[in-house]
């Protein structure tokens, strides 16, 4: 889908910058029109002409060209632009793009762009750590721009870790599903709800009851489903997953009455919900101000109030049309607890797991599931990875819309 795109393509001054050769190279081979914009410092990691005799382009770095004083015009180059992809983005540039910092042409035309913004950092891990860089990193994104990062698990390989510049193969992917016609996909045009990961109850400023959940299934999910075509939103508790899809929109929420609130609010429009997320069951009923202290005697009593079950607020809002699954994660009488759950929650279906089986449940890349229908139909996956799971949920959800 990149055949006649107009990309520009910006380099910043990183080790990374040799892996924008190969990623120049794939977007010309898709048949992508592409501008290059460099850094001073960009210059000094690589040669301009071996980035022209790429792209066809002259390469851009200044305001004007040193020998014949053209002035190169940042703003119609942003007009020009069907995406902007900013690879490498170092911490320098990233907090200049944040922060508006226009002190050369790369983020000059980053201002004036209409189109997409795709950004891939990339730095040592200690500079992508830093509160600075993660602050302006969020920033970006909260102004619309498509973070690519490999931690994320977006497309990314187990190998590669923060602050790493995404593979070029992977960075062409993103941008070739951002620019995919959802016209022909079997959930275009459907909202789809998904929640994903912990809740967590605070006790008190520093401390609070949660589970082991990663959100990686729940994830995947959202991917999968916008893979599809949906216009996905996912409610995720606390994890440090992040997602880049042009059709997921994430609610980030804390508490499990948080995620309530999220949910029954984008339940409404959604033709299927998939309630993922493993929502603590009790909550403080006081919740201190202050850091308990460790005193000598005995220790505090802490009493718990009942959480809202948010599956079964939706199974009670469900209209005629709309299908609502659930997950068991369960330890013994699988199944019989998870029957239970689909009549008392009016679901439509139920994705059983177990913790007794191996490669299953919390903090794993794999997981095996036996999906339930309410009507009482079994059906038994193997195990398998959670990007192909989630695959095997979606299909199965299509099938019953």
């Amino acid at each position: 889908m990149l055949k006649g795109k107009h990309i520009v393509l910006g380099i910043t001054g990183g080790i990374a910058a040799y892996k924008s050769v190969t990623l120049l190279r794939l977007l010309v081979k898709a048949g992508a029109e592409v501008q290059v914009v460099i850094t001073p410092s960009g210059k000094e990691f690589i040669t301009p002409v071996t980035l022209s005799a790429l792209s066809g382009k002259p390469v851009i770095c200044d305001f004007f060209t040193a020998n014949t004083g053209e002035w190169h015009s940042h703003v119609d180059i942003g007009l020009w632009a069907d995406a902007m992809v900013i690879a490498p983005a170092t911490a320098s540039t990233i907090g200049k793009m944040a922060n508006g910092i226009a002190d050369n042409m790369l983020v000059t035309t980053y201002l004036s762009a209409k189109a997409p913004v795709f950004v891939a950092p990339a730095m040592d891990l200690d500079m992508m750590a830093h509160p600075s860089t993660k602050a302006n990193i969020e920033k970006l994104r909260s102004y619309g721009n498509h973070i690519i990062e490999p931690a994320s698990g977006e497309l990314a390989s187990h190998l590669v870790g923060k602050g790493r510049m995404e593979e070029p193969e992977n960075i062409v992917k993103v941008l070739d599903r951002f620019f995919d016609d959802p016209a022909d996909l079997p959930l275009s045009g459907k909202q789809v709800l998904i929640t994903a990961g912990p809740t967590y109850e605070k006790i008190d400023p520093v401390r609070f009851i949660g589970n082991y959940s990663s959100g990686k299934m729940g994830y995947a999910l959202a991917r999968k489903a916008a893979d599809m075509g949906a216009d996905v939103v996912l409610v995720s508790g606390p994890v440090s997953l992040t997602i880049d899809h042009p059709r997921v929109r994430v609610v980030r929420v804390e508490s499990a009455c948080e995620m309530l609130a999220a949910c029954v609010e984008a339940f409404p429009s959604s033709r299927l919900s998939i309630m993922c997320a493993a929502v603590a069951d009790y909550a403080l009923e006081h919740v201190e101000s202050a850091k308990i202290k460790r005193e000598h005697g005995e220790a505090p009593v802490l009493r718990l109030v009942k959480n809202p079950d948010i599956a079964a607020t939706l199974g009670q809002m469900k209209a005629p049309g709309q299908i609502l699954a659930g997950f068991a994660l369960e330890t013994d009488h699988e199944m019989s607890n998870a029957v239970e759950k689909i009549n008392k929650k009016n679901l439509d279906f139920i994705v059983l797991n177990s913790l007794r089986d191996e490669g299953a449940g919390f903090r794993t890349d794999t997981n095996k599931i036996t999906i339930i229908e309410a009507g009482g139909a079994v059906h038994p996956y193997e195990l398998k990875s959670k990007d192909e799971v989630a695959a095997d949920i979606i299909r199965f959800s299509i099938d019953k819309l």
